[in-house]
């Protein structure tokens, strides 16, 4: 009895840890609509002179979360991302039971942004000022192990600036 007791509290208590590691704060407003985000992201970019970086994906999404808050605790890269971008979380989801409206949505960022999801989640897509595709990052591309690799997310923030794509 006390052996199923303790053998019932140790799994409790394993459960209770990673779900408590897995906790990361939720980034997309599912309440937004897209194409406006974009566009008000397009709006600061010409005035900034800086690119937009959409994250697309969403809270389902476990290693959504994990590359913002990766990139939100690492000060290079969040202050390489300050200077060259207006980075959003635009939130996608095709799912039905999402209804209607939302997948309606979903197909809309798909055909304004090159058809990003064929990439898998989350993918990062690069907008010129005007609003143009420059780049579709497969963020599958920057992961190590459990987590994103800095060199490589720091590279690819670098190679996709105003400055480097148009010197």
């Amino acid at each position: 009895m006390n052996r199923s007791i303790l053998s019932f509290l140790f799994l409790t208590m394993t459960w209770l840890t990673a779900q408590a590691q897995v906790q990361l704060p939720k980034v997309y407003d599912e309440s937004l609509d897209p194409m406006q985000q974009i566009d008000d992201a397009l709006a600061a970019a010409r005035q900034s002179d800086k690119f937009v970086v959409c994250q697309i994906g969403g809270n389902w999404c476990p290693w959504c979360l994990k590359f913002a808050d990766f990139i939100s605790h690492d000060s290079d890269i969040s202050a390489l991302i300050e200077q060259h971008f207006i980075y959003i979380h635009v939130d996608y989801n095709p799912r039905r039971s999402a209804g209607e409206a939302k997948k309606q949505q979903a197909e809309a960022i798909q055909q304004r942004l090159g058809r990003p999801a064929r990439f898998g989640f989350p993918v990062l897509v690069v907008l010129n000022q005007q609003g143009d595709v420059v780049h579709i990052q497969d963020s599958g591309l920057l992961e190590e192990g459990e987590g994103y690799n800095k060199d490589k997310v720091a590279r690819f923030f670098r190679n996709w600036t105003p400055q480097a794509v148009n010197p």
